[in-house]
């Protein structure tokens, strides 16, 4: 047996046998089925509802702090709230929403977009499901009894850092189990250079995890050593922002931005309905994005240019190199792969002679994601420059909700993309593409109002004392519920197309005209992806199979 072999009990049971044997049981029997299943699909949409759920709640949370700062003097939640409610932000946007539905599409869809019958190590997965979900509630448990990063009980900030531990360590879990499958379990035929490019940012993305998350680890058992016992090695709580408080922030969220990068990647060449040129530009694209995992490992919460006033010269360019390498290394490098990435993408959709291209709401959806994340990264780059005098306001926080929300929109739109194969559904094409445009302007309106009022200064707590601001807040507050109502709206729509498909009786194999092996095989995918294991011939085996004669290049 290899490893895009399944396991033998799996391979004895038919395609459908499992979800067919799981409505007709014990409904306790068919749960347990589902909480210890190894499929690799079954895990994945598991690690997308959780996220989904991290999702609305840390919308909800976005939505009560917006609130907060329309007024900047008064208070409309108890003061004692307030940093837990800023904690709870920014753990949710990061663990409850960014990590888990990048991971929960990539165990989905990966291992079929390889050809392979499993996900490797697919109980190490699961496990890693289960230890992610259990860390996000224990550290919801602790914001809500005064923990946190200025929490009051001594208890609940130690239940807080190991919260965070446990959440690391389940989500290296699934990442090790993901970059196990993709180097090890493709069909044959499928070398790196042909591998689809949402499989190879997920690689890139996993792989960083690995480098990220045990630093991260490590960094907490001193946390939680220090804050147990004299509390002066690493300052106490204040310690979690100083040395942990880097995984909230950019660039590191750059880095969780890959799998959606690479959904738009992916959809690119279905599109615009093309053979894609100079595979390997874009794979250096997506790699120069995640390049933002080595600035988390230096444990940095920003690499900045100490220049301002009459410093911004040419005196003493030796010490002023050393600022400019690792401000254009973790800032610089990333935005140059989205613009290798954006520029590849224009060259894709320069118009052919009788092609029409395929504009899905999928691709919309991943489209405005890049650009949202795109446009993080620009503010950025302007917020670590001392003399914008922007450190200190809310300017940072409009950056990451500028990487989150893009971030989401993009995974809703690979959701969309490989809902056929995941549920055998397919998504209304138009109320989905309302919705994607709702989250842009949401987007928008929750991060932009924000780079502006950092321009003004305004301070990144919830007290300010200019109500020339207060507009800037009104429009985040509008900004956020739009983002609310477009998750609740994709659920919702899902949660439709899934019902309907579930009574219908067949659901179409290919309804994007794919390029990628995965679209070779039913819909929905049966438990073990593939009867007979394909073998690839090109990097657009889906094409070839529709053109056997116009194998292409993987150049």
């Amino acid at each position: 047996m290899t490893t895009i072999d399944s396991s033998p009990e799996a391979a004895a049971v038919t395609p459908g046998d499992t979800d067919a044997a799981g409505a007709g049981a014990n409904p306790l029997h068919a749960l347990a089925d589902w909480l210890a299943s190894t499929d690799h699909k079954r895990i994945g949409r598991l690690y997308l509802g959780g996220g989904l759920l991290g999702l609305a709640a840390v919308v909800t949370v976005n939505i009560l702090l917006a609130i907060e700062r329309v007024d900047g003097a008064d208070s409309l939640l108890a003061v004692d709230s307030w940093a837990q409610l800023v904690d709870a932000q920014r753990v949710g946007l990061i663990f409850g929403a960014m990590l888990p539905l990048a991971l929960g599409l990539g165990v989905a869809v990966v291992p079929l977009q390889l050809g392979a019958r499993a996900l490797a190590f697919p109980r190490l997965a699961g496990a890693g499901l289960w230890m992610w979900f259990g860390g996000l509630v224990l550290a919801v448990v602790a914001l809500g009894n005064d923990g946190g990063t200025s929490g009051g009980q001594s208890d609940m900030v130690d239940l807080f850092i190991a919260a965070h531990a446990l959440m690391a360590l389940g989500l290296a879990a699934t990442a090790g189990s993901l970059a196990t499958t993709i180097l090890t379990t493709r069909s044959p035929g499928m070398t790196m250079r042909r591998v689809p490019f949402f499989s190879w940012s997920v690689l890139v993305y996993s792989l960083g995890l690995l480098l990220v998350l045990p630093v991260l680890v490590g960094t907490l058992a001193y946390l939680f050593l220090d804050h147990r016992n004299a509390r002066t090695g690493f300052g106490g709580n204040e310690g979690i922002v100083r040395w942990a408080g880097w995984v909230f922030t950019q660039p590191t969220s750059f880095l969780l931005a890959v799998p959606a990068i690479g959904v738009f990647v992916e959809l690119l060449p279905v599109t615009f309905r093309r053979r894609t040129p100079a595979r390997g530009v874009f794979f250096g694209g997506l790699a120069l994005v995640a390049f933002a995992a080595f600035a988390a490992v230096t444990q940095q919460n920003i690499f900045s240019l100490p220049w301002s006033g009459a410093g911004v010269n040419l005196d003493d360019l030796g010490n002023k190199f050393d600022d400019l390498v690792p401000y254009l290394l973790f800032n610089g490098l990333p935005i140059l792969g989205m613009t290798i990435v954006l520029g590849l993408g224009l060259f894709l959709a320069i118009p052919q002679p009788g092609v029409r291209p395929n504009v899905s709401a999928a691709f919309l959806l991943a489209f405005l994601g890049f650009s949202m994340v795109f446009t993080g990264m620009l503010g950025n780059a302007l917020f670590a420059i001392d003399d914008m005098g922007l450190q200190g306001t809310v300017f940072e926080e409009a950056a990451l909700v500028y990487v989150a929300y893009g971030s989401v929109l993009g995974v809703l739109g690979g959701i969309a993309h490989w809902a056929p194969k995941l549920w055998g559904a397919t998504l209304p094409t138009g109320k989905v593409a309302g919705l994607a445009a709702l989250g842009f302007v949401g987007t928008v309106l929750a991060s932009l109002p924000h780079y502006v009022a950092g321009f003004l200064d305004q301070p990144a707590g919830l007290v300010y004392d200019d109500s020339d601001l207060q507009v800037w807040n009104i429009l985040v507050v509008a900004g956020h519920g739009l983002v609310a109502f477009t998750v609740v709206g994709f659920v919702g729509l899902l949660a439709m197309a899934v019902r309907a498909a579930a009574s219908a009786a067949s659901a179409v194999d290919d309804p994007w005209d794919g390029q990628t092996i995965e679209w070779a095989t039913t819909s929905p995918a049966p438990a073990d992806n593939y009867v007979d294991v394909p073998i690839v011939r090109s990097a657009e085996p889906g094409l070839d199979l529709k053109t056997p004669a116009a194998v292409g290049s993987d150049a």
